[in-house]
């Protein structure tokens, strides 16, 4: 009976001790904004100094969810949308649409950091100028005259490193840092 009553003193005494430190990750989440956000990365380099940014193919993207946890420190994708043309040479479509204006990638923020698209459109701006952005998912375009919308990768002017992923923003799913 001594050895039940010891365990019972034992068990409570750990979930009293413990039952705090299981909650703070709620908690802190609630605060601190631990939600998963998308990032992308440089798939290729092309024709006339373009670079092909994207998440499919193998990479660790999530349009959905998310992939990339919110106290990560990295760059965000930074686009200026100048209407530039496409280069020759590039194949546009869909899944590989022409940005048109260029790419830059900010300096390293958490994702904790980017409160909404404002704040990450603000980051651009203050590295690169005012008619900088936030990159977002779909903003590459295709068809006669760039009318039609894509989306999973884009070609942009630029020359980006491989094996850096960025943040970068999707309209329509929530799955940004600041969801």
């Amino acid at each position: 009976m001594n050895r039940i009553k010891r365990f019972a003193a034992v068990a409570a005494t750990a979930v009293a001790v413990l039952a705090p430190l299981t909650a703070a990750p709620a908690a802190q989440a609630a605060t601190t904004g631990n939600h998963l956000g998308m990032t992308w990365e440089v798939l290729n380099y092309g024709v006339g100094g373009t670079v092909q940014v994207g998440g499919p193919g193998g990479t660790a993207s999530n349009a959905y969810d998310g992939d990339t946890p919110a106290w990560t420190s990295l760059p965000v994708l930074c686009l200026n949308k100048d209407l530039r043309p496409a280069p020759s040479g590039l194949s546009i479509g869909f899944y590989n649409g022409w940005a048109l204006g260029a790419v830059e990638i900010s300096r390293p923020v958490k994702g904790t950091e980017l409160t909404g698209p404002e704040a990450a459109n603000t980051v651009c701006r203050m590295q690169f100028g005012r008619n900088w952005r936030q990159a977002e998912f779909h903003d590459g375009r295709y068809g006669v005259n760039y009318e039609e919308p894509g989306g999973w990768t884009f070609w942009a002017s630029g020359n980006l490193p491989k094996g850096v992923r960025f943040w970068t923003y999707i309209n329509d799913q929530n799955a940004n840092p600041w969801n």
